[in-house]
């Protein structure tokens, strides 16, 4: 086990042991959900995306898994798999790093505190392997443009890469909080009036940059692959607003026809794929978390809280928490 996990064990113990004997704190964090984004359908903002060469431009991704490893009503310790991949033609190379993490607080804190986390690791690793692109090359991060302040990625990262003229973009997976101006899901309403237009295109913006929200990027929708119907949201850093959106999003189809991943750039589903620790990772994992707990006398505190959280799951044959959802709130 290397130094680093070790290190993470023995905060999760010093941190529990202060749980065991002072409580928390009930409200510690007022937590503020995303703002809605409101659209009002324009046909005017769709254009199409050519398919072009990109034998010549690397694009890296990263993504970060959560899985719980142990949890009470009151607080979790999870781990997280962060996920680095780099691709230039067929040419694909990645590496990854694991983390231990202790959360405390309410089941809707412990969400926002792990996202949190999720935010540093997934940035620092997207610094770690920065050098490995150059100019015009790009870097596809999971999520929303939401950068500084504890809500999202670091600034620094966001800095850097205009600096260094790298073309960032964040890719969300799904986008619950846009909406049209009759309240109904934005995609499928955008994804209806494309309908035999193009086979690839972006409409944008949804929404401009706006650094005051934390939002530096406009916020567009992408579809990528005619032979798919997967629609995504792709926020587009300000720093790019002044290049021809078309060219700068075209070179995406060209990495999004994989039959793993249909539509969906195949460098991010990569990184997620290879963010997901094995089963017997886990299980390697959670009996160190449990050996650390013994060694620190807490063990058996802590699993009556256990006990009291986890019944309902039991009921269902679950024997551990990592075996329900990559993470307890979603």
């Amino acid at each position: 086990m290397y130094d680093k996990i070790q290190n993470d064990l023995d905060e999760v113990a010093t941190k529990l042991k202060k749980y065991v004997q002072n409580g928390f704190f009930m409200n510690q964090i007022e937590v503020r959900e995303e703002p809605r984004l409101i659209e009002v359908p324009n046909e005017a903002k769709l254009k199409p995306l050519e398919k072009v060469d990109v034998t010549k431009i690397r694009f890296m991704a990263v993504d970060c898994s959560t899985r719980t490893l142990r949890r009470g009503h009151n607080w979790g310790i999870y781990l997280f798999r962060v996920s680095c991949v780099y691709v230039k033609n067929r040419d694909v190379k990645w590496n990854f790093e694991e983390r231990i993490r202790m959360a405390e607080g309410s089941l809707r804190f412990r969400h926002y505190r792990v996202r949190t986390i999720r935010f540093e690791l997934e940035s620092e690793m997207a610094f770690k392997n920065l050098d490995k692109l150059e100019e015009n090359d790009y870097l596809l991060l999971d999520g929303a443009s939401y950068f500084g302040e504890k809500k999202g990625f670091y600034l620094s990262l966001y800095q850097e890469c205009q600096k260094r003229g790298i073309n960032l973009l964040t890719i969300s997976k799904q986008s619950p909080m846009l909406h049209d101006n009759k309240g109904r899901d934005l995609v499928a309403t955008i994804s209806a009036l494309a309908e035999n237009k193009f086979p690839c295109w972006v409409y944008h913006p949804v929404k401009k940059a706006n650094k005051n929200e934390q939002l530096y990027g406009d916020v567009s929708l992408i579809k990528l692959c005619e032979s798919s119907p997967r629609i995504f949201r792709c926020d587009i850093m300000e720093y790019l607003t002044n290049k021809n959106i078309n060219e700068l999003l075209s070179p995406l189809t060209g990495i999004s026809e994989d039959p793993r991943c249909l539509g969906y750039p195949v460098v991010l589903w990569l990184a997620h794929d290879f963010s997901r620790p094995s089963n017997s990772k886990l299980l390697y994992y959670y009996e160190q978390v449990r050996k650390k707990l013994a060694e620190s006398r807490l063990l058996e505190r802590l699993q009556r809280e256990e006990l009291s959280c986890n019944f309902p799951q039991t009921l269902h044959g679950i024997k551990y928490p990592f075996e329900m959802e990559p993470i307890d709130y979603v």
